[in-house]
């Protein structure tokens, strides 16, 4: 669905023979992508250079939009052929490589010809066999002109590029180096190092209560034995080993959260994780008593793991990944809870949602009663990336696409995936801003974000397929402006991972776009991932956002995010931090595990792709909303947390939940919790709606079925439906 003020697009080309052969020629590509090698990389020498074109089609899509780094404006041309593309580089300077981000409508014949004074062209790439999509072509040469010239089209339209990048040596400034230290605020211990205890507790202090914040931290622990740690986790904070497997490093002690800071509720224990490190508890438990944004990644629990906070007061959902724990999960307080390729010694009691995929050891389904929803595999997963040392190196694991998982990814010894060394990665550390970043990306570095927090004035374009863009210590991104904070091309593989986005206070239109408008490149062989990547609108401050993910690339995997419109802290009000809309996938075959989206001004969700998956949905409705009339949509009341568009012929859905909290008017009625087509394609599997404390109600679960949360009186008690249709 185009946003609100951009440029027309056409009906959006989908998968078929084009993306089949958009792959193929990706796949033969590779070795022409740009060096990661900071030091050979060429830089990006067209981006805002002055543009010119044969002609403009009519809708307003000018030259200017092929060099302005925005994936969502285009340049197209007339419906005829012999079309060109000039850019003006300002000076002669040595050429390696352009690449054309291709519209549907591409050039199936087309020339890249080069020249020193504008009037005199030497030809350095010719092709008869266009396919669309991303072509990276390698060229030699000097010039100061570069010019795409048109030959034959492949369709009725005329040539349309969303982005003409032409990359060489001699860009502006220096080249930036890859790799160097982890900054101030990454505190990297080994069995050894002295005052450990001192240090996790210093930090600790600084950190329960500071739930907004501008402290972050990463604990990173050298492969080895540490004996007698209690590491207590709080706001901003990581802790991981630097093994290549979680037994690598072991903890002989507790890695810990519970909710003393907030009277023994842990409903607001958010943003903090752990990863990659065997614990073995003192006591047998260890205790992890989150809600949401809380990762538990990889981790080898030998013993208990308890889930609720001391006292077993309230607690709000969390997740679990590529994790073993020995022993019985005491889920205890928890309303929901969602647990992927894992393997587990059991588990204690079901609350409300508690959803499981892939897990060795997981309940079976009894939804309604017990609450429990278990998938027996994941259908696609790809764990997170992780930094860990190889010897005395310092390198990121990528670890490699499973389909159809169950269990650990670990379990059977080395994992399966791509080592890259830190000096392939820019090192981002506290000051740096977009413009750095953005030649980063286009020298061919990856990224990775030191604990801070990044104001950025433009948007950080990541348009390099295999880019990972991994956050440490909770790393957070605030986009000034009005600006979007980040927008990653229609290309293979790219991984984000670890960071926050924390919405500006000058409305945003959106805040994460994957993919372009239009989107229809293949990419289930090697999709695009987004893991532990949260997004946040107000509570820090005033912020906004009309739109805060946006998906329209096929085959991503959207693996663990929340996607928060703030219900409390600084900055907060139905107008004061405006944001309509939660999620929004355009793309098709997009798979979700583990999707927190809460307390939109309308729908948190919506599907607009074919084929889409959700494993496990938590949703709130927003609190604030001052009366009835605020949220009517139309004749319908209320916008539903979850909506699949009408026009989607293929989608399902499993162990999803939305509550409504209306203590503003707790009159207000909302008509269903879901909306879907009714068609056999489309289907949900165990779904609630709970109205808390009796503040609002639900009239149905999902468009006119299930009953309302309010019969006989009645508040806190789940409506449920066990499959739709």
């Amino acid at each position: 669905m185009p946003l609100v003020g951009s440029p027309p697009i056409r009906g959006r080309v989908r998968r078929g023979l084009t993306g089949a052969v958009v792959t193929a020629l990706a796949a033969t590509l590779l070795s022409v992508v740009p060096s990661t090698t900071a030091q050979a990389a060429p830089a990006l020498l067209s981006q805002g250079k002055p543009v010119t074109a044969s002609s403009q089609e009519h809708y307003g899509t000018a030259a200017a939009g092929a060099v302005d780094g925005d994936l969502g404006t285009r340049w197209s041309s007339a419906a005829s052929d012999a079309q060109w593309l000039q850019v003006d580089l300002g000076s002669s300077v040595a050429l390696s490589q352009v690449v054309l981000r291709w519209e549907g409508a591409y050039a199936k014949a087309y020339r890249i010809e080069l020249s020193t004074d504008g009037t005199n062209w030497s030809t350095a790439h010719s092709t008869t066999t266009g396919a669309g999509g991303t072509e990276t072509v390698s060229i030699s040469g000097t010039a100061r002109y570069v010019r795409m010239q048109g030959v034959t089209r492949a369709t009725g339209y005329g040539y349309s590029l969303w982005e003409f990048q032409v990359y060489g040596g001699g860009g502006d400034g220096p080249t930036l180096p890859g790799g160097g230290d982890l900054g101030p605020n990454v505190h990297i211990v080994d069995p050894s190092t002295p005052g450990i205890q001192d240090k996790l507790d210093q930090v600790f202090e600084e950190q329960e209560s500071a739930q907004f914040g501008s402290g972050r931290h990463a604990f990173l622990f050298k492969p080895g034995t540490y004996n007698n740690l209690n590491a207590q986790i709080g706001f901003y904070t990581q802790i991981a080993g630097l093994g290549l497997r979680p037994d690598d490093t072991t903890i002989n002690g507790d890695v810990t959260v519970d909710a003393g800071w907030f009277n023994g509720n842990a409903t607001q224990n958010f943003w903090r994780g752990a990863e990659n490190l065997a614990v073995d508890p003192v006591s047998g438990t260890n205790r992890w008593a989150v809600s949401q944004a809380s990762s538990f990644r990889r981790m080898h629990v030998k013993g208990d793991l308890n889930l609720a906070p001391n006292g077993y007061g309230w607690a709000s959902g969390g997740y679990i990944a590529d994790s073993k724990v020995d022993g019985q999960v005491g889920n205890y307080s928890q309303q929901q809870w969602y647990t992927r390729d894992s393997s587990i010694g059991g588990w204690s009691n079901s609350v409300w949602n508690q959803t499981f995929s892939g897990v060795q050891g997981a309940p079976a389904t009894g939804f309604p009663e017990p609450r429990y929803t278990t998938l027996d595999t994941t259908p696609i997963s790809r764990e997170k990336p992780f930094l860990y040392l190889d010897g005395s190196e310092y390198k990121v694991f990528s670890p490699a696409k499973r389909t159809n998982a169950r269990g650990t990814s670990w379990a059977d010894g080395t994992p399966q995936g791509e080592s890259i060394p830190l000096n392939k990665f820019y090192v981002v550390k506290p000051g740096a801003t977009a413009a750095t970043i953005n030649q980063a990306l286009a020298q061919g570095l990856n990224l990775l974000f030191t604990p801070g927090v990044y104001h950025v004035d433009q948007t950080i374009n990541v348009n390099r397929a295999n880019t990972i863009v991994l956050g440490l210590g909770l790393a957070t991104i605030i986009p000034d402006n009005g600006v979007t904070a980040m927008k990653v091309a229609d290309v293979d593989g790219v991984r984000l991972a670890g960071f926050l986005i924390d919405a500006g206070t000058v409305n945003s239109p959106t805040l994460l776009e994957v993919g372009s408008q239009n989107s229809s490149a293949d990419h289930s062989a090697n999709p695009t991932s987004v893991q532990d990547v949260y997004i946040r609108i107000g509570g820090a401050h005033a912020g906004k956002a009309t739109t805060s993910m946006v998906v329209n690339s096929d085959d991503a995997i959207i693996d663990h995010t929340w996607v928060w419109r703030a219900d409390h802290g600084d900055g907060v009000g139905w107008e004061t931090n405006r944001a309509d809309y939660g999620v929004r996938v355009n793309g098709d075959d997009v798979l979700a595990t583990g999707l927190f989206v809460e307390h939109f001004n309308k729908y948190d969700v919506e599907w607009y792709g074919e084929r889409g998956r959700t494993i496990f949905y938590q949703n709130e409705k927003a609190y604030d909303a001052p009366n009835q009339a605020a949220i009517q949509n139309g004749a319908t009341k209320g916008y539903a947390a979850y909506r699949v568009d009408d026009s989607v012929d293929t989608h399902e859905a499993w162990g999803l939940g939305s509550y409504c909290n209306y203590n503003v008017d707790p009159t207000i009625i909302q008509d269903h919790g879901f909306k879907a087509p009714v068609k056999p394609g489309v289907k949900f599997h165990s779904l609630l709606t709970v109205s808390l404390g009796g503040n609002g109600h639900y009239e149905h679960v999902i468009n006119d079925t299930g009953d309302s949360t309010v019969p006989a009186g009645t508040s806190t008690v789940p409506s449920m439906v066990v499959s739709y249709p």
